[in-house]
């Protein structure tokens, strides 16, 4: 996600009142506000777990759209912020409320992913055109330590994390993220426009990284699970 416009006001030394952000309300829709195909959905995909799965079958979106859930059911694809509108449309009925984790880079390609805590414990659900940049179990115990699970691999030659923000979809927008059949870029505005909190890769690890990822593109290794652990090592147990 493109974030060129973001002001320098908008980034914060603060960390988030998680409190007050999960306690905040919700426009969940009824069951029958959803057509039947969509309905289904919502009943089958039941744990975070098998959302990511679910994610990670489905074709990668490289239109130049922002379609609510309703859109991506229909289209049967979803890019990086659309799988995060279809997750939060889906286990919003399952107990999770939507928020949003916001991952910022150098390069000015942010990635988004679906937030949500387990017994105190941080994961994400997401999906991404990057091996490494899809979702993470709920083993870690501050979302500063889930970001810093995708530092390695967000270096790839232009890429570098340096922070986050976290956002209850129906806290930051009005847009109707859900049901509209339009693109909702006002999502995407919103979400540009939050407070970031800067979370700094050392110029040390980064330096290492990029160069171990620069001689695995140029042995033209195919990127597979075997590979990533020949890369990146034992955090790719972590990537689901």
């Amino acid at each position: 996600m493109p974030r060129s416009l973001r002001s320098p006001s908008r980034v914060s030394q603060r960390r988030p009142d998680l409190t007050r952000l999960f306690a905040a309300p919700v426009r969940t829709p009824p069951l029958s506000a959803y057509l039947a195909r969509e309905r289904r959905l919502i009943e089958r995909l039941r744990t975070s777990l098998q959302v990511q799965r679910y994610l990670r079958a489905l074709p990668y979106n490289w239109e130049h759209t922002l379609r609510a859930f309703r859109g991506s059911v229909g289209a049967g694809r979803a890019s990086c912020l659309e799988a995060v509108l279809f997750t939060a449309a889906i286990l919003e009925h399952h107990g999770y409320p939507p928020v949003v984790l916001d991952i910022e880079s150098d390069d000015g390609l942010d990635h988004v992913l679906f937030l949500y805590r387990r017994d105190g414990k941080w994961g994400t659900v997401a999906r991404s055109r990057d091996y490494g940049l899809h979702g993470r179990p709920p083993v870690f115990r501050s979302i500063p330590a889930l970001v810093r699970s995708y530092m390695d691999p967000y270096v790839d030659g232009s890429g570098r994390l340096n922070g986050y923000g976290v956002a209850q979809l129906d806290a930051l927008t009005t847009a109707d993220w859900r049901l509209s059949t339009r693109s909702v870029w006002r999502v995407e505005r919103a979400l540009i426009d939050m407070p970031h909190y800067p979370l700094a890769m050392g110029e040390r690890r980064y330096q290492r990284v990029l160069r171990r990822f620069v001689a695995f593109k140029a042995s033209g290794a195919p990127v597979e699970r075997r590979t990533m652990r020949q890369l990146y090592g034992a955090q790719v147990e972590r990537w689901l």
